[in-house]
């Protein structure tokens, strides 16, 4: 994105459904670890490729600006390990991202066993809020050692 380029003209969005998980995963993108994420087919596309969108933070400050480069619809059951790793979520396992996308589909009320997800990926295109963006390693961090706590221990999922 240029930086004449007005971002305030763009879709705004918050990853997760509250303001602690959109903070997470916004913190995600901002330090580079997140590129990519899903959700329930059943509600259909909320962005198109090329798409450039604003995420905002649990506060509903924007954070970032970022631009989805694919979109592929696919049962939930087979997504890779390398596409779970690439949402960088957790230990960056599969069994984390299964695990953690199951509960959250269940609250959205869309999981369903054979359920279809429309895996976006996407890239970090400007970061809008220098202090925000400054705490985000902080956030990895904690991602991956909450995780740890967890019980979850993928290999090579150091902070």
């Amino acid at each position: 994105m240029t930086a004449s380029a007005d971002w305030r003209a763009l879709k705004q969005f918050r990853f997760g459904d509250s303001p602690g998980l959109a903070d997470r995963l916004a913190a995600l993108v901002v330090a580079g670890a997140k590129t990519a994420t899903c959700s329930a087919a059943s509600l259909g596309e909320e962005t198109s490729l090329g798409e450039q969108q604003v995420v905002l933070s649990g506060d509903g400050v924007p954070v970032a600006v970022i631009e989805t480069l694919s979109l592929q619809v696919l049962p939930l059951t087979q997504v890779t390990p390398a596409q779970a790793a690439l949402e960088g979520e957790g230990d960056l396992s599969h069994t984390y991202w299964f695990d953690a996308h199951k509960d959250y589909f269940t609250r959205e009320g869309t999981y369903a066993p054979d359920m279809q997800v429309i895996f976006e990926t996407f890239r970090l295109a400007q970061i809008l809020d220098a202090d925000f963006a400054a705490r985000a390693a902080e956030h990895v961090k904690a991602e991956r050692e909450e995780a740890r706590a967890a019980g979850y221990t993928a290999p090579g999922a150091a902070a």
